[in-house]
């Protein structure tokens, strides 16, 4: 029998953050890279999404791109080393995002057996979906985890949010205290109580607790960006997020939709934005316009696309 939709937001509500140390060190020197999405004036562009997260001298692979080759293409494009990475964050379990790992680590392994070896993921990510039509998808998170095990790698799941870095948090699954709904309709996750609706349970971001804010970093923000800030500010009391970058998943957000998610950006103190991915080309400009931002502060972010802490936003020719 199916279940209420709102199993998987109660189960995401159990697992939320509670508030980190305030005298956790905080992260001085921060850049992240764009290494997949659809825009590109260099490299390859896919409806996928793939960042590479740098922090004090920690690097992190934050979802890994749709096509097999794609990271991988861009990143020696863009003359980044991915072979001295050893930590991958798997936001969720999409395919337009978890579709370049087994790919990427048999490929860097050959170069340094810890390549790509600690995969980080929350709750739920590998339980099989069902998409309208009884066309199974994107179930295939178990057969890609024995994989990728196979390959002597090591799959870290996080109930809760946790900290794999100094500075660096992942949200845990993130409590949806505001009714976004930022994830495909007539979707079913197959749980061990039966099937309910799919809100995307495990999806979760990275947060940078930086010097000047807060930095959220996600891949399709399905838990939506208004319930990934607020739990970011309520991991780290007192701070504000300067920046948001990656998919927000508001392509077909209407009007009112983009006015409210603006109204709580703007409540968190977002001063830089780039939205790439499925964050929708009009949900940018928009999103520009209701938070007062212009064209060096809020971006579509673009292959090569960077944020850091040095120089803030650096978008590329074509996003410029």
């Amino acid at each position: 029998m199916r279940r209420p939709a709102t199993t998987c937001a109660t189960l995401a509500l159990a697992l939320a953050a509670l508030p980190l140390a305030a005298a956790e060190p905080r992260a001085q020197d921060l850049k992240i890279t764009v290494l997949s999405t659809m825009l590109a004036d260099q490299g390859i562009g896919e409806w996928g999404f793939a960042a590479l997260v740098e922090v004090d001298g920690f690097r992190l692979l934050f979802d890994t791109g749709a096509r097999e080759d794609t990271v991988l293409r861009n990143a020696a494009e863009l003359k980044v080393d991915l072979a001295s990475v050893d930590d991958v964050v798997l936001s969720h379990n999409h395919g337009d995002h978890t579709g370049g790992l087994l790919k990427l680590r048999e490929a860097l392994r050959p170069k340094s057996a810890s390549a790509l070896s600690r995969a980080h993921v929350a709750p739920g990510i590998f339980l099989p979906r069902r998409f309208p039509g009884g066309d199974r998808g994107w179930a295939t998170m178990a057969s890609v985890r024995a994989a990728y095990e196979a390959q002597g790698g090591r799959v870290v799941e996080h109930a809760r949010a946790e900290r794999i870095a100094p500075g660096v948090w992942l949200t845990g699954p993130v409590t949806r205290r505001h009714p976004e709904r930022n994830y495909p309709a007539g979707v079913s996750v197959e749980t061990p109580s039966g099937a309910v609706e799919d809100t995307v349970p495990e999806d979760m971001s990275l947060v940078i607790d930086g010097r000047d804010g807060l930095v959220v970093l996600t891949g399709c923000g399905h838990a939506g960006i208004a319930n990934i800030v607020a739990q970011a500010r309520e991991m780290v009391p007192g701070a504000s997020v300067k920046a948001v970058v990656g998919g927000l998943h508001l392509l077909d957000a209407d009007e009112n939709a983009l006015a409210w998610t603006a109204s709580q950006l703007r409540q968190a103190g977002v001063e830089r934005l780039v939205g790439a991915h499925c964050t929708g080309l009009e949900a940018v400009y928009r999103l520009r316009a209701l938070l007062g931002l212009d064209r060096r502060t809020a971006v579509v972010g673009a292959v090569g696309s960077s944020y850091s802490s040095a120089s803030g936003i650096e978008p590329g020719r074509l996003a410029k």
